[in-house]
């Protein structure tokens, strides 16, 4: 499992939508919509608060590590 497919199960395990995730990051809803669809990659400080927001690691959400 890569990022992409990491982070839209972590969403909606979460009951996030696309929107309040962006809304949480303070990104665009298109800017998920882009991560999730492996048209863009998350920018670090991103992918930082993405780990805050799920209680995950970094390793997690790039699909390095299943702990």
């Amino acid at each position: 499992m890569d990022f992409a497919d990491r982070l839209r199960q972590l969403r909606q395990e979460r009951g996030l939508t696309q929107s309040s995730l962006a809304e949480l990051l303070g990104v665009s809803k298109q800017a998920i919509s882009n991560y999730e669809t492996r048209a863009n990659t998350a920018p670090q400080d991103v992918m930082e608060r993405l780990a805050d927001i799920f209680s995950v690691s970094i390793d997690y959400l790039m699909g390095r590590s299943d702990v």
